[in-house]
């Protein structure tokens, strides 16, 4: 027996409450058995359980009022309701007052015994969380925000990593905070008074993004008017991010790799090589290793940043962050904008839980912003929000309907490059205009779509 795990056993039946005492043997523990509803609250208060089974009819007092106070003291153990055959709204009821569970009587003693069970590591795991939040509790570090798990664990490895001079590699869905965990880490680390320098390699033409990173000497190329130092200077003494680096052309990879290696560069059409102290952060939201496995990117300056990885946790497994981010983005955005803050609304509080933010934090404060300029009512709605129906951008036909949807021999086939661009087009339109929301909702990165909007007004021109 367990003498740490007390079972109080509420159940006035004394057959059924010997019965159940006989199958909780195999969970090793006391149990205390009462029969009255005045005897478990007694017995809650002196005895601090680690599990209720509680009888929902008995002789002097309704269970459910047991169950309400003993939720409204705030008592941690899991409460089990048993109940009669028949009686289904009641367990109901009792599960939205707080049970943990509940068992239809009459039960197998496997059944209670599993249930029971389940409920202790229910028990373990919310002590376990509470003694991580009393231990490394935070709401935020260095401009990140959020009081969740994920974000704990994302903090800690941040402080981990922070003073080391190795590279770190951050991996994430589009829109999660890269570019911020990056400056987090700058902050935290021994050259946080360095400069903290940003490329998104994504964004820089190919035919720019050597001069971009190491820059060039006057007459270098055509347009070379004068020197210009690039990115691998200014972040001399400091950080050197390189956001969504799996775009970066594989020719340039080799000219970084032996930067990375070397801590030296050569500007643009010069022969003189430059020495730099510089900490290196790559960010992706890709999987870098499959880009390794499609030749897309070098496997040796993989090996070089991929030194310590920090993952970004999506919004969607952030829960109560994302009340508090909303909550947050209201007041900045009001303060920007001149605008009274507004309350979020119940409804629009459960539509943001409810949703699974393809886009991420980026995407919540673009919803944010527009609900507190557009919005008319005191509080901010889900329609405000955007949220009714918008998870539809992100919803891929099944199997079934692309079937039905082929077109037969007798009709034209559309080349690929239309539907591609009505696709894109269409999802734009979809999610109002926002290029970022569309490149989440297609799985795809930002500028894959702004390319292909260049190469179609280039063919258009």
């Amino acid at each position: 027996m367990n003498p740490g795990i007390t079972i109080l056993l509420v159940e006035d039946a004394l057959t059924l409450s010997a019965a159940y005492r006989e199958y909780l043997r195999p969970v090793e523990a006391t149990v205390v058995p009462v029969t009255t509803g005045a005897e478990a609250l007694d017995a809650i208060r002196e005895a601090s359980p680690s599990v209720i089974l509680l009888d929902l009819r008995l002789p002097d007092m309704d269970g459910m009022e047991i169950l309400r106070q003993a939720k409204a003291s705030g008592l941690a153990a899991p409460v089990i309701v048993m109940t009669a055959h028949g009686s289904v709204n009641a367990a109901v009821d009792a599960m939205r007052a707080g049970a943990f569970d509940f068992l239809m009587k009459p039960f197998t003693a496997d059944r209670l015994v599993t249930t029971v069970r389940n409920a202790l590591s229910h028990r373990k795991l919310e002590e376990e969380v509470r003694t991580l939040r009393s231990a490394f509790g935070r709401d935020g570090l260095n401009g990140l925000q959020g009081a969740s798990l994920p974000m704990q664990a994302l903090y800690r490895a941040i402080e981990s990593a922070a003073n080391s001079r190795a590279s770190i590699f951050i991996r994430g869905e589009s829109g999660t905070g890269k570019e911020l965990c990056a400056q987090a880490i700058h902050k935290a680390s021994a050259v946080q008074n360095g400069p903290f320098v940003a490329i998104n390699c994504a964004a820089i033409p190919y035919d720019l993004m050597e001069s971009e990173v190491f820059g060039h000497v006057k007459g270098a190329f055509t347009g070379a008017t004068a020197d210009r130092e690039g990115a691998a200077g200014r972040a001399n003494g400091g950080t050197l991010f390189l956001d969504e680096i799996c775009e970066m052309d594989i020719g340039l990879q080799a000219k970084l790799l032996r930067f990375v290696q070397t801590q030296t560069y050569n500007r643009v059409g010069d022969d003189k090589a430059r020495k730099v102290s510089i900490r290196f952060i790559s960010a992706t939201n890709r999987d870098p290793l499959e880009e390794v496995r499609a030749g897309r990117f070098r496997e040796d300056l993989y090996y070089r940043l991929h030194v310590i990885p920090i993952d970004m946790p999506p919004l969607r497994e952030r829960g109560e962050d994302i009340g508090l981010l909303a909550r947050a983005f209201v007041n900045e955005f009001a303060g920007e904008e001149g605008l009274p803050p507004r309350a979020i609304g119940p409804a629009a509080a459960q539509a943001l839980l409810d949703y699974s933010w393809p886009g991420n934090v980026r995407e919540l404060r673009n919803r944010v912003h527009s609900a507190l300029i557009l919005g008319q009512t005191e509080e901010i709605t889900p329609g405000d929000l955007g949220l009714q129906g918008a998870q539809d951008v992100t919803r891929a036909p099944s199997p079934a309907q692309a079937r039905t949807s082929l077109p037969t021999e007798t009709m034209p086939i559309t080349p690929l490059w239309i539907v591609e661009r009505r696709t894109i087009e269409d999802a734009i339109a979809r999610c109002g205009g926002n290029v970022n929301r569309a490149a989440a909702a297609l799985e795809i990165s930002p500028s894959t779509i702004y390319r292909k909007m260049e190469r179609w007004d280039e063919d258009a021109g």
